[in-house]
């Protein structure tokens, strides 16, 4: 049987809001692991969870870059939100996502461009050892659209070009860039708010689809109702979770009641000329590292490589 260890059960019920015993119970019957327990809990209609919802445990900052039709983000990870505030390290990442423009996002390549007198790598380290705390460039990207513009916002910002999300939006379309840029930071704001998984429906994961299909189908078939009931039931609820999770489908946040589409509808009108959504990318500090008791400083470490 797997040790169930509190702190486990605290970051379960983080992520789910469940009791403290039912995330106990989900832990136990699942081993140990933390997806499966959340699915148990959502089966048994104890959790609200609608997608993987890593817990944010790691410290640093998003940096973000742009010029007109090309965006880039990139994270850059410190081991407490101390470190992340120092002028330094801030000055780092606004030239790390710079950097990432040249490079396209590529990682391996952005640590061996020229920084200073150095390396983007060699500088890193040079901080770590002045600092005496681990830091990392985790991940970076590039997103770049041709005709049209890349939005971009930043959300608890420290600069214009940094902060603990980070969203870039690509919009495809020949309008006047000034509006485009205008439309682009709002829809970059949704994205920022509403953390959507994909674009459209069809870009959804076939595995995620898979998943959230089970759960619903577990659900459902708990009512008691006959197959073809059950059937209609589940798919009510798909077409809830892709109007919560789809990008186009979901509820503009800055009027609270027109959908995306509508708005990119609108805004073609408006702006004489087609305007489409040709990718979106969004960065939050930390997702998808999940913070364990004493292991903080090695997962930094790892992802440092030092």
């Amino acid at each position: 049987m797997a040790n169930i260890s509190a702190s486990m059960v605290k970051d379960l019920r983080d992520k789910t809001g469940a009791g403290m015993m039912d995330c106990k119970a989900a832990l136990a019957e699942s081993g140990g692991d933390m997806e499966s327990a959340v699915d148990w809990l959502r089966k048994k209609g104890l959790s609200k969870a609608a997608k993987k919802a890593g817990r944010v445990a790691a410290e640093g900052l998003i940096g973000v870059a742009a010029r007109s039709d090309v965006g880039a983000l990139v994270e850059v990870n410190s081991e407490t939100d101390f470190v992340a505030r120092n002028d330094q390290f801030k000055d780092f990442v606004k030239t790390a996502a710079q950097l990432a423009l040249e490079v396209e996002g590529d990682v391996e390549k952005l640590l061996v461009k020229p920084m200073g007198g150095a390396t983007v790598d060699a500088t890193l380290k040079e901080m770590i050892a002045k600092i005496g705390e681990n830091m990392s460039v985790r991940r970076a990207v590039v997103l770049a659209v041709s005709p049209g513009v890349v939005g971009t916002y930043v959300h608890n910002a420290e600069s214009p070009e940094l902060g603990k999300i980070g969203v870039l939006v690509a919009l495809k379309s020949t309008a006047d860039p000034a509006k485009l840029t205008a439309l682009g930071r709002q829809l970059a704001m949704h994205v920022a708010a509403a953390a959507p998984i994909a674009l459209t429906a069809a870009h959804v994961p076939a595995e995620t689809v898979e998943r959230e299909r089970a759960i619903y189908a577990d659900q459902a078939r708990q009512s008691g109702k006959p197959e073809n009931v059950v059937e209609k039931m589940i798919e009510g609820r798909m077409r809830k979770f892709y109007e919560e999770s789809v990008l186009l489908q979901q509820v503009f946040v800055i009027d609270g009641e027109t959908r995306i589409e509508k708005v990119l509808e609108k805004a073609s009108k408006d702006f004489g000329a087609p305007v489409a959504i040709e990718g979106f990318v969004r960065f939050q500090v930390g997702e998808g590292i999940d913070k364990t008791d004493g292991d903080f400083a090695d997962e930094v470490s790892k992802l440092s490589g030092v």
